[in-house]
């Protein structure tokens, strides 16, 4: 059964619901308050932390304000708080220290609402004052003004997206010219399900041969390079495949150095395996890799991959958010004694 609530606290809910749309319009949070004294309203407010550049300027925080003043005394002990959205902790507080009479809100808070949500402040007999609480006066309007701001907002930050610069991510081709860089090789696939919508590049010397059903062997580059590391087992009659993990060489790079986690990794290196067909002879890769490759099945052979120019190991590189993946990594793979090769 829907609670009743009285006449008077459904009309002065409705009032701080029109300090709510104020906020709304404003562009801040829609929460909304008004202070009652004896039947009628002293004072009003509405959330304005980003226009005051406060993080207390919350609706219950500037009503309070404005009804001490207007009563010239931090007391309000004969008042009754109305908010349309439960009080945060901060609130909460300030209500007690004012010492009011009664605290009602609208709908609830889930996340921060410290009148019962999250904790009830209110509750505490060893508090010096106590405040009734009553919740839920017209909470459907109330947490529907919330709703309504955020779906705006969200949609209007869709029609202000503004696409992601392919340079964003990846490196254009521009950047290897006068690099021995077999850019006819190269390879794309975005449809791994660990990359979740990242590109992912590799070099295989099948393209156009007739070994293209052959197996190939498989390389993996070192944390100081890429995969044109194997450029000379590239131009082998052998079957190679040479291929760039997220954030380095031609794959995209995303710059957070948080993106770039083990378990991610590890996850589109068996993801990429999974799909070479026909499957990989042998995975081929710079002991420091080790943590990586636990548990492939398939032979491992450590090697040492051929060092690279300055201009070829930074040409991926254009700025040094790029380089996220290989910092990410170089901290990350503090490499054990990796297991005896594998055949």
């Amino acid at each position: 059964m829907m609670p009743v609530h009285s006449p008077e606290d459904i009309g002065f809910m409705q009032l701080a619901l029109r300090q709510a749309q104020a906020a709304a319009n404003a562009g801040e949070v829609p929460v909304g308050a008004v202070v009652v004294r004896a039947g009628q309203v002293i004072a009003s407010g509405h959330n304005a932390p980003l226009a005051s550049h406060d993080p207390t300027a919350h609706a219950e925080v500037n009503a309070i304000r404005a009804a001490s003043k207007a009563l010239s005394n931090y007391r309000l002990d004969d008042c009754t708080l109305y908010v349309t959205l439960e009080p945060c902790a901060m609130c909460s507080g300030a209500a007690l220290h004012a010492r009011f009479k009664r605290v009602v809100f609208g709908a609830s808070e889930p996340k921060t609402g410290a009148a019962g949500s999250v904790i009830n402040l209110f509750a505490h007999e060893e508090i010096n004052h106590q405040t009734s609480l009553t919740g839920g006066v017209l909470a459907e309007e109330c947490a529907r003004v919330m709703q309504d701001f955020f779906e705006q907002r969200r949609a209007q930050q869709q029609l202000n997206k503004v696409p992601l610069r392919e340079d964003a991510l990846r490196t254009a081709d521009a950047a290897f010219a006068g690099l021995d860089v077999p850019l006819a090789l190269s390879h794309f696939t975005a449809d791994l399900p660990a990359l979740e919508g990242l590109r992912l590049h590799w070099f295989d010397n099948r393209t156009g041969n007739i070994q293209v059903q052959a197996a190939p062997q498989v390389y993996l580059h070192g944390l100081d390079g890429w995969s044109v590391q194997y450029l000379s087992q590239l131009q082998s009659a052998e079957p190679v495949i040479a291929f760039d993990l997220p954030g380095f060489g031609l794959s995209d790079k995303p710059k957070k150095i948080a993106t770039h986690r083990l378990a991610l990794h590890t996850q589109v290196l068996r993801e990429f395996l999974a799909r070479v067909q026909p499957a990989p002879l042998a995975l081929h890769a710079p002991r420091v890799m080790a943590p990586l490759l636990a548990d492939l099945q398939l032979p491992i052979h450590w090697i040492e991959a051929t060092a690279l120019t300055v201009a070829m190991r930074d040409a991926p590189y254009p700025d040094v958010g790029h380089l996220a993946g290989p910092r990410a990594l170089s901290t990350l793979l503090v490499a054990p004694t990796p297991p005896p090769e594998r055949s």
